[in-house]
């Protein structure tokens, strides 16, 4: 269906978390032969059993050793060690007191656990004490090994059985961008799957399904089953997709940042389902009508389309349908006796001249034929055979102009379809910006859409209904068989044909917008993080005709020094000493790509000629600007002036930190996605603030200088939080060491655990601020300042508040504060820099990587995981963090699009001509980019190819973003339509 490759799925052969997987997977819990058996579930024994279980009282004594709090630890050497409670959900080797203190504890919960599993459950009671048996033995293993190693503090993450299969890309550790899922190849990369402890949090869901959500997830995204289970206790645990990403890679082995994403929205939809269900069979449980077969069909229901083809006919209001108006006549056991024992069957029995529909033997037959067809097209079995045989077969999606006869259609609607008036195509190989714009074209009554099953299918079906699964069984008469193969027909037409049409727009659709919503994210996701130009005085130009050019000037610091509106293009007061005065002042000129871009851009060419301070111009997108301009944050940040050179002041910034601005807008704004508007409002805000957070938490942000818009999107924290570390700076001072944010109303452990790695503190900022504060009261807010890196400890009180933790902490700044290694790891960073002889201040200088360098060629990186008892990830991040430089920033390299300067209108292009250009969006179906002629052309994604691509770059994908610079030729020139085709040459 679509031409990205997708993730190959893998059978992984392991022990997978299986007891921890809530109501949703105990009914899967069962051995796989039970599942394939229709009579193997028995829904009114499975149902009440889940109700009878004690809640919470069982995990209470579970949770009882998680609820302390560990105090911070007095350190001997020069390390900061920060011992804080880890996440439940990975598996951490514990030190030798945690375990003797919850050894017996563990072994005597799981005991008393078994005992009452095994006075309660009936039909797997065997299995089940099986299962804990093995759990108790794994969590007995864990225990012995925690006490063989209690000399070491707890790893970030779990210990693997074998080596992690490492990233395409190993110099990006942070971030990489990858738009398409990473094929998989071998059969188990880590040796073993990450099995969770027993005393895990357990996964408790609001209803049970007869699908394992484990399977259902895996089977839907193609990703191992291990991995979605870790994956699902990850996000039950509340822990972010920037956090598991960077410090727990081995448990989701690997997975993408956009990968997680869809296995987080796959998720919510199965959770979702299932609440619907839940609450149907409530629903229909209190009008007295719920059965045995309507359960068990309701709980088969994966999908809002098969529970709403189930239910339909119990709505309240519904008048019933044909099947429940025979029912109601008495003909059901008619409609029985024609498959089990047609031979007793006597029709004319049921005759009752004086009953409507009963009064001739047409209206029975009638009857029956409803029955069946009904019986038919709700049986699991029969409908599986049709999905899995038109999988096979040719079904097509056909559109067509639509009659419009009493609704007149704009003729420009009409147009725009042109390419799908008369449009036919497999579902398997549509592309998903054809299903989205036909679905924008059925929506305007422009284009009438409908799926086409071919005959074949039709009768191929009807065959194997009657020779295999609703045979009789036994001689039926030529009139019953009459009956039988009208109700397999009426049933195809009337039932199963628009279930399945149903189903296939529902999936076409569904997997359109997801693709189209990943897509938005990934134009994203480049957009902000285009590498900024900090350190430079902008001149900002937000263009115009009528009303001017709006001209603003921003200091290194974004701080606003000067603005004004000069009249360029309409001779009104041309101030040519006020441009010469603020060229002079900013020697970098920033240009909106708005109404009279072009113009402007060539009066500045000429005043770059004439002086030479006047060193670099560029253009960038304004998309947003004006929206941005008026809003309440941007009132707030710059109360008092004009909304026309707030536009101005903010095209200037998306230069010097392009990701600090554009997350003060709204991102469905920006301009990068494709049909926007078409698709799930609430999906795609979900994706795009996800894509926001993980861009902002990747690149880190200096929590002293950083604004409350930035930090909000941080991992962990939201508006409140970042507004409560926002006043605590501002009353406080500046935050000396990560350990302060604990201090933060508001910012328990969970939040701290889940932001901390993203939040960056500057040590020569704050070296300065100590001495100055020591030579001045020789105390920092009445906390002493020591010489060493350690975190020392008071008794003294620090003021009538109660403080959230039990002791006072020294403050002294701490080097590891500025990396991306997480507090958790300090302790295994001080282990490895005294290993390979380094000192906390050669962090990001040249002797540091010499050192690390000659101590992994020495020993090897699974040697000296091993050694540290931690992960190959958790020691590649700590290595990364010593060794990249404090101003690292990943974000790549500024670069400028250069137009050719003769070339500003449509006319003036021609077939042939050779431009360079920048790419403002990419869609599905090409790339559109700027050639600064005011019309973007477009790039058909036929003509990206992997040779075209720059080789430099270490590309996943064929994938182009925004802002990489192209250079292409023109194909082809639409002046009525102002469309330009263009053709790929190469990558700049």
């Amino acid at each position: 269906m679509s031409s990205l490759p997708r993730r190959a799925k893998v059978q992984v052969q392991g022990v997978l978390p299986k007891d921890e997987f809530s109501s949703f997977s105990e009914l899967s819990s069962a051995s796989e032969e039970d599942d394939k058996e229709d009579s193997a579930w028995e829904p009114q024994k499975k149902v009440p059993r889940s109700r009878k279980q004690p809640p919470p009282k069982e995990s209470k004594p579970k949770r009882m050793p998680r609820v302390k709090k560990n105090t911070p630890q007095i350190s001997d050497g020069s390390e900061v060690v920060v011992k804080e409670e880890l996440n439940s959900s990975v598996a951490i080797a514990d030190t030798a007191l945690e375990d003797r203190k919850n050894k017996l504890d563990t072994v005597q919960t799981l005991k008393t656990a078994k005992t009452k599993r095994k006075c309660s459950a009936q039909p797997h009671a065997a299995q089940r004490t099986k299962k804990l048996k093995v759990d108790e033995e794994t969590s007995k293993a864990s225990n012995l090994e925690g006490e063989s190693n209690s000399s070491e503090t707890p790893s970030t993450s779990t210990m693997w059985g074998g080596t992690c299969k490492k990233e395409e890309n190993e110099d990006d550790f942070t971030f990489g961008q990858s738009p398409l899922k990473k094929m998989k190849t071998e059969t188990c990369p880590q040796g073993q799957p990450v099995k969770f402890p027993a005393n895990a949090n357990n996964i408790k869901e609001e209803v049970e399904m007869n699908w394992d959500i484990v399977q259902v997830l895996s089977e839907r995204t193609n990703i191992e089953p291990w991995v979605c289970a870790n994956t699902i206790r990850l996000f039950n645990d509340d822990n972010t997709i920037p956090f598991i990403i960077r410090y727990r890679k081995e448990l989701i082995n690997n997975l993408d940042a956009d990968s997680l994403r869809e296995v987080q929205q796959t998720l919510e939809e199965l959770r979702a389902v299932a609440k619907k269900v839940h609450s149907t069979i409530q629903k229909i449980k209190k009008e007295g009508k719920m059965s045995e077969c309507l359960l068990k069909a309701m709980l088969n229901c994966k999908t809002f389309e098969e529970l709403e083809h189930v239910s339909a006919p119990y709505k309240t209001g519904s008048k019933g349908t044909k099947a429940q108006r025979a029912r109601q006549l008495g003909l059901e056991g008619a409609a029985r006796a024609l498959l089990e024992k047609p031979g007793e069957l006597s029709l004319l029995s049921y005759i009752r001249p004086d009953v409507k529909g009963l009064s001739t033997l047409q209206d029975i037959e009638i009857g029956v034929q409803h029955i069946l067809a009904d019986m038919i097209a709700k049986d699991k079995d029969t409908l599986d055979f049709i999905r899995n045989l038109c999988q096979n077969r040719h079904v097509c999606i056909q559109s067509s102009l639509a009659k419009v006869s009493s609704k007149k259609v704009n003729e420009k609607d009409v147009d725009k379809f042109l390419l799908y008036q008369h449009f036919s195509c497999n579902i398997r190989s549509i592309h998903h910006h054809q299903i989205l714009a036909i679905n924008r074209g059925e929506n305007l009554k422009v284009l009438t859409v409908k799926v086409n099953i071919s005959d074949g299918v039709k009768d191929e079906f009807c065959r194997w209904c009657i020779q295999n699964r609703w045979r009789p069984r036994g001689f039926a008469r030529p009139e019953l068989m009459k009956i039988l193969r009208d109700s397999l027909n009426d049933s195809f037409k009337r039932l199963i044909y628009p279930l399945l049409c149903r189903e296939f727009r529902a999936k076409l659709t569904s997997d359109a917008e997801k693709e189209s919503v990943m897509m938005f994210g990934r134009n994203l996701r480049q957009l902000l993080l285009t590498s900024p130009v900090p350190g430079r005085t902008l001149m900002g130009v937000d263009p115009g005709y009528k009303h001017g050019c709006k001209l603003a000037i921003i200091s290194p610091t974004s701080q606003i020094l000067h603005t004004d509106v000069v009249y360029l293009h309409c001779g009104q007061g041309f101030r040519e000493f006020v441009i010469l005065f603020l060229i002079e002042a900013a020697a970098h000129v920033v240009i909106g790509n708005g109404t009279a871009c072009r113009e402007t851009e060539a009066y500045f060419e000429v005043w770059k000629m004439i002086f030479p301070f006047f060193c670099l111009l560029s253009i960038v997108s304004e998309a947003g600007a004006s929206i941005y301009s008026v809003s309440p944050e941007a009132n707030k940040e710059m109360p008092g002036l004009d909304p026309n050179l707030r536009s101005a002041v903010s095209i200037a910034r998306r230069v010097q930190d392009p990701l600090a601005e554009l997350v003060k807008i709204e991102p469905k704004h920006i301009g990068v996605g494709m049909y926007q508007h078409d698709v799930s409002q609430t999906l795609l805000k979900a994706t795009l603030d996800s894509v926001v957070e993980e861009c902002v938490s990747f690149v880190g942000v200096d929590i002293n200088i950083c604004s409350e818009v930035l930090l909000r999107h941080i991992a962990g924290l939201n508006a409140n939080r970042a507004k409560n570390i926002i006043e605590w700076r501002e009353k406080n001072g500046p935050f000396i060491n990560r350990e302060q944010l604990k201090k933060v109303k508001g910012l328990g452990p969970k939040s701290f655990q889940q932001c901390a790695g993203f939040i960056r503190i500057n040590q020569d900022y704050i070296r300065t601020f100590c001495s100055q504060q020591t030579e001045s009261s020789g105390q920092i807010r009445g906390v002493a300042v020591t010489s060493s890196a350690d975190i020392e400890v008071t008794n003294e009180k620090q003021g009538k508040k109660k403080s959230k933790t039990a002791v006072n902490v020294l403050l002294k700044p701490n080097p590891l504060d500025q990396t991306c290694i997480h507090p958790e790891s300090y302790d295994i960073a001080m282990r490895f820099l005294s290993s390979i002889g380094g000192t906390l201040y050669e962090i990001g200088k040249p002797e540091m990587q010499q050192k690390i360098n000659s101590f992994l060629e020495k020993e090897g990186m699974e040697k000296i995981a091993e050694r540290l008892q931690t992960t190959v990830h958790t020691l590649q991040v700590i290595i990364d963090g010593l060794s990249q430089p404090e101003s690292f920033d990943f974000r790549t390299d500024f670069d400028k699009p250069d137009f050719k300067r003769s070339i500003v209108c449509l006319e003036d292009l021609q077939v042939g001509t050779v431009l360079t250009g920048k790419v403002e969006n990419a869609t599905l179906f090409g790339i559109f980019v700027d050639i600064g002629v005011g019309k973007s052309g477009l790039i058909p994604i036929r003509n990206v190819t992997e040779a075209k691509l720059s080789k430099t770059k270490k590309r996943r994908s064929l994938g182009l973003g925004p802002g990489e610079r192209v250079e292409v030729q023109v194909l082809n020139i639409d002046i009525p339509r102002s469309r330009i085709t263009l053709d790929l040459i190469r990558v700049l």
